[in-house]
């Protein structure tokens, strides 16, 4: 069984319909890219991943006994997460919360795991900075680090590029594709396709409906990731 499911999936918001007809599964150890223009429902069907938002039609189930707890989010970077006093120790190890509920306390475990991550992601030697002395990349690490602290069986990440300079942006790929290589399940909001198709294992193309579904070598292929590609 899948990890993921969406069965004919409808999605809106006051009661307007934002995107529709959606079916598509994510096994795990996928890395699936959803791709397509602004406003064609890509962060509301992430929402809807969550939780927050309800299904106005269709179904999301999970199987392989994945819950929403073992979902990790690496949200758009913001100005509130620049502003944000703590230390990369203590943003990485409030990514253990999610499975510990807010009012538990830190063990050994939590802080050997948060350390773990911080070690993979080149970061470890930053644990006392400042959240809000960091660079953009710098950051992104440290997002990612506290997501991945939670050891979540599905990792989503939205627009993670926004922002970044483009060697940030090689960084962050350079990231990408160790977290593939742990065995972890992502999917992933991007506008940056082409750089995204290095590492992607299938592609999800929206337009307020599903234009394409499958491999990332499939849709180079079809007539959506030519057009969209610029082929």
């Amino acid at each position: 069984m899948a990890l993921l499911t969406c069965e004919n999936l409808c999605l809106a918001y006051d009661k307007k319909v934002v995107l529709s007809g959606l079916s598509f599964t994510v096994e795990r150890g996928n890395c699936l890219c959803v791709v397509g223009e602004n406003g064609s429902g890509k962060s509301t069907l992430m929402k809807a991943l969550l939780g927050l938002l309800p299904v106005a039609g269709g179904t999301i189930s999970f199987g392989e006994g994945l819950s929403r707890k073992e979902i990790a989010y690496l949200p758009q970077q913001s100005v509130f997460q620049e502003n944000f006093p703590a230390s990369v120790r203590e943003v990485v190890l409030s990514g253990r919360l999610s499975r510990k509920g807010f009012l538990s306390f830190y063990n050994r475990e939590d802080r050997q795991t948060a350390e773990r991550y911080m070690e993979k992601l080149g970061i470890l030697s930053l644990e006392d900075s400042s959240f809000q002395t960091l660079s953009g990349g710098q950051r992104q690490r440290v997002l990612l680090a506290r997501a991945l602290s939670s050891e979540p069986e599905l990792l989503l990440i939205d627009e993670p590029t926004t922002g970044l300079d483009p060697v940030m942006t090689g960084d962050f790929y350079d990231l990408l594709e160790e977290i593939v290589s742990l065995g972890k399940t992502v999917i992933m909001v991007t506008h940056d396709t082409a750089a995204a198709l290095r590492y992607a294992t299938h592609i999800l193309h929206l337009h307020n409906r599903p234009l394409f579904f499958g491999s990332s070598e499939a849709y180079q292929n079809s007539a959506v990731g030519r057009k969209y590609l610029g082929k």
